[in-house]
């Protein structure tokens, strides 16, 4: 009898002992990740912070599941004396304080990212978009969700897309390149792409236009880099306009591929990795043309006479006459 006693008092004991683990938060915890930290890192923070009781489980917990290059720097709060499960949760879903989240696009321009940092008060956008034109990082801002402190320094921030970049990039580009390509080119084609493609499935196929055009010395010829390189329109309100005109396609730039022939002397936005993938690896197909079916698809060709046959086909369907 006393030894049932005595495991229902240890029971109970273990019980409350839990209860106020999980139940009743510690003393609230400020704790800043800094820009770069490695898992083990992170977990000396926390340990060091009382966040939680053990960094090495803390290690095995991101090695087993694999996000170490998921936990974004900032600042969050914290109790004491909590799970290494749960601060992993809350790294990954970043649960910042006085953080705004900020959803940079694929495809968007410095001058967009820019605008937006600044709508939410992250930072000034001229200073953002000075110090992407010195560095010339336009390419290297790469496109994801941010939580972003209120009022931060530029370079901050730019530091921090550049950092997004070398996570999920540099590994692509660890692997070498294709031949007569290096990372700059990459970049230039993939952010043609980028802004070309409506659908996911056709990245590779329109980066393998640009790539046989690009190695037969043809111009590439490419809308997006007019659009990039007229700059803001006015009458549309945004950087990339709708309905060229032969006009536009005369254009005096070094980034229209219609007025010069090569690779524009940089990129034209900000591509995303799948965009970036497909110049890596792009389709084996010989065609050097392309056009929009009006649909959100393209219409592939090797021949200048099918393509231009392609594009009749797509301006009757268009009044009317016929369908594709």
């Amino acid at each position: 009898m006393k030894k049932l006693i005595k495991i229902s008092t240890t029971l109970a004991l273990l019980v409350a002992l839990a209860s106020i683990y999980f139940l009743w938060p510690g003393e609230k915890v400020i704790v800043a990740i800094p820009e770069g930290s490695a898992a083990g890192q992170v977990a000396a923070i926390l340990k060091s912070d009382g966040v939680i009781f053990s960094s090495t489980w803390f290690k095995t917990l991101v090695k087993l599941s694999g996000t170490g290059k998921k936990i974004m720097p900032g600042e969050y709060t914290f109790h004491k004396y909590m799970s290494s499960e749960e601060v992993l949760w809350r790294l990954l879903h970043n649960t910042y304080i006085n953080n705004a989240k900020i959803v940079i696009p694929e495809g968007w321009r410095m001058e967009q990212i820019a605008e937006r940092l600044a709508a939410n008060g992250v930072t000034d956008k001229k200073q953002f978009e000075d110090l992407a034109r010195k560095e010339r990082l336009e390419g290297y801002l790469f496109p994801s969700t941010y939580y972003l402190k209120k009022n931060t320094p530029a370079q901050e921030v730019i530091n921090l897309l550049k950092l997004e970049f070398d996570r999920q990039i540099r590994p692509m580009f660890s692997k070498g390149f294709p031949a007569g390509l290096d990372e700059s080119k990459v970049l230039v084609i993939a952010s043609i792409v980028e802004r070309e493609a409506a659908i996911p499935s056709e990245r590779p196929l329109i980066a393998a236009v640009y790539l046989n055009r690009y190695f037969k010395r043809m111009a590439l010829e490419a809308d997006p880099t007019v659009q990039y390189a007229l700059g803001y329109w006015e009458k549309g309100q945004t950087y990339w306009k709708n309905g060229l005109t032969y006009k536009d396609l005369k254009f005096k730039s070094a980034y229209n591929t219609y007025a010069v022939g090569g690779l524009p002397p940089g990129p034209i936005c900000n591509p995303g990795a799948d965009s970036i993938a497909s110049v890596l690896t792009p389709a084996r197909i010989d065609a050097l043309y392309f056009v929009a079916d009006r649909k959100g698809k393209h219409i592939f060709n090797v021949k200048y006479s099918e393509h231009l046959k392609a594009k009749r086909r797509i301006e009757k369907a268009v009044k009317g006459e016929e369908s594709i």
